[in-house]
C-alpha cells in the first residue's frame, strides 16, 4: 500500500487476531486511501463479526468509513450481552462444534448443527436462508459477507465455548426442552405410548418419559443424567432460569 498512514489500536480481545507485530498499544499502518476501513481491519485479520464501535478520532464511525491520513482508530469488541436484531435469537454451528451444540440443546437454545461438513458456502447460505448467527472458529467461513450473523468460538474446549456463547448472546435458557439429537422441541410422553422404543431394563427401572417431537428420540433421567444436571445447573447459576423437566438418557 501507498496512501495514508493512521494509527489503530485494537482492544486487548481482538489481539489474537493481529500479527505479533501490530499488538501493541497503538500501531501504525499505511492504507491504499479508496479501501473502508472494513476492510482495513480485516486485513488485519480481524472478522468483523468480532468488531463491535469503531472510533475515529474519539468518533463512532460505520464500517464503510474511508480512514484519512493521521487518523485514530479504536477497534473495540462487540458489547456483551451483544444484540442480534431482526430475528429471533438461534445458532447454526458448524461441523467442529458438535459437543457445543449438544450442550445449547440441552439448555433448550436452537442449535442447528450440520454432522457433515458440507462446506462454506452452503453453512453461510444456511445462516442467511434461515436467519441463523453462525458459530465458527474458521476465521475465513465468518469473513463471508452472504451470512446472516456471526461469531468466532475463542476456545477449544466445550465448557469455555458454552459460557463464552452465553455470555455474549444472553439466549433464554430453557432446559430438558429441546432433543440434543436433532434440535426438535420435546413432549411429556407416556410409557405405554414408547414402551416399544426402550428396553426391557429401561422399561422396568424408569416411569417417566420425554420423546422429540422431530425424530421421535426418547428421553429419561438415565445413568448420565447427573453429569448433564451439572452442566445445566452450572449455566443456569450463571446465565439465567431454569425449567424443571427431563435429562437425556
Amino acid at each position: 500500500m501507498n496512501g495514508p498512514e493512521i494509527h489503530i489500536s485494537v482492544a486487548p480481545e481482538l489481539k489474537l487476531f493481529v500479527a505479533a507485530e501490530r499488538r501493541g498499544e497503538r500501531a501504525a499502518l499505511v492504507t491504499d486511501g479508496a479501501s473502508t476501513l472494513g476492510h482495513v481491519v480485516e486485513s488485519l485479520g480481524i472478522p468483523l463479526t468480532e468488531v463491535g464501535r469503531l472510533l475515529v478520532d474519539g468518533r463512532e464511525v460505520p464500517v464503510a468509513h474511508v480512514p484519512g491520513a493521521g487518523e485514530s482508530v479504536e477497534v473495540h469488541a462487540p458489547a456483551r450481552p451483544q444484540p442480534v436484531p431482526g430475528a429471533p435469537l438461534r445458532f447454526l454451528l458448524d461441523v467442529h462444534l458438535g459437543t457445543l451444540a449438544r450442550r445449547l440443546r440441552l439448555l433448550g437454545v436452537d442449535a442447528a448443527y450440520e454432522a457433515e461438513d458440507i462446506g462454506d458456502p452452503a453453512l453461510a447460505a444456511l445462516s442467511a436462508a434461515e436467519r441463523r448467527v453462525l458459530l465458527s472458529r474458521d476465521r475465513g467461513l465468518l469473513r463471508r459477507r452472504e451470512i446472516w450473523a456471526g461469531a468466532y468460538v475463542y476456545s477449544d474446549r466445550p465448557e469455555e465455548q458454552l459460557r463464552d456463547v452465553l455470555g455474549r448472546f444472553a439466549p433464554r435458557l430453557a432446559p430438558w426442552t429441546r432433543c440434543t439429537a436433532c434440535n426438535g422441541e420435546l413432549r411429556d410422553a407416556d410409557k405405554e405410548a414408547v414402551s416399544e422404543l426402550l428396553e426391557h431394563g429401561t422399561q422396568r427401572t424408569y416411569d417417566v418419559f420425554a420423546q422429540c417431537t422431530a425424530c421421535d428420540r426418547v428421553y429419561w433421567r438415565g445413568a448420565h443424567h447427573e453429569r448433564l444436571e451439572a452442566i445445566v445447573e452450572d449455566a443456569v447459576r450463571e446465565f439465567g432460569a431454569a425449567a424443571a423437566g427431563l435429562g437425556a438418557p
